[in-house]
């Protein structure tokens, strides 16, 4: 499996190097120094998974996926190579969680996207709480990762240049809540953690979650050495 993901991942890399020029220079030095945790995302379009995945290469980054897309045999065939989990829409995330925890002992970073669907434009939307129940039941540290360039490459395909597609990095952190959060809190929570996000991104770009790049966060723990 080692041998036949470092096959994958260079063939995918040279595709999406080609097409993008990508800067993950930050993300990897924050990464490299961390233990694995949860990694958060803007959702633009189908770019920035396999970006990601494929720029994180030699350490092993897996994420969720819905289970129905294991159906398309190419799909099935990539999200096996990289050790993806399979989530359902409507069922319970308890077996996803636990796969998750399973991940990260296991030595693998998990990357997640609170929006759950894509943007297309790049503009942050509102996101799902899910997030924060996964955080809180697990106890893993967050890392934010914001991107963006990639809501342009289909214009500059046809014209057959490069788009830029730059990573930025925030500082890992947990939630810090006593017992289970109501609706209210569980709300307040996730935008603390999109805000980690937004304030990534150029300020056009925060959307939904403008307001809360420059607040202060009061159910968030920032973790100065996750090393």
């Amino acid at each position: 499996m080692n041998f036949r993901r470092a096959v994958v991942n260079k063939v995918l890399k040279g595709i999406f190097d080609t097409i993008c020029k990508i800067d993950s220079t930050e993300y990897m030095g924050i990464l490299s120094k961390s233990k694995p945790l949860i990694v958060v995302f803007n959702h633009i379009n189908f770019l920035e998974v396999p970006i990601l995945v494929t720029h994180s290469y030699p350490l092993y980054l897996t994420g969720l996926v819905k289970s129905e897309t294991w159906k398309n045999p190419l799909f099935s065939f990539l999200f096996n190579t990289y050790k993806a989990i399979p989530i359902e829409r409507n069922g319970s995330y308890n077996t996803a969680f636990a796969q998750v925890r399973k991940a990260i002992d296991e030595g693998s970073f998990v990357a997640i996207s609170p929006e759950g669907t894509r943007s297309t434009d790049g503009i942050l939307q509102k996101a799902k709480a899910g997030i924060v129940q996964l955080a809180l039941s697990t106890g893993i540290p967050i890392l934010p990762i914001a991107h963006y360039g990639g809501q342009h490459v289909w214009k500059n395909m046809k014209k057959f240049k490069r788009t830029p597609f730059i990573f930025k990095a925030g500082h890992p952190f947990k939630i810090k809540f006593d017992g289970r959060p109501g609706r209210t809190e569980r709300e307040e929570i996730l935008g603390e953690v999109m805000g980690q996000i937004a304030r990534l991104l150029p300020e056009e770009m925060r959307g939904y979650y403008a307001h809360q790049a420059e607040q202060e966060n009061k159910y968030l723990e920032f973790i100065e050495n996750n090393g």
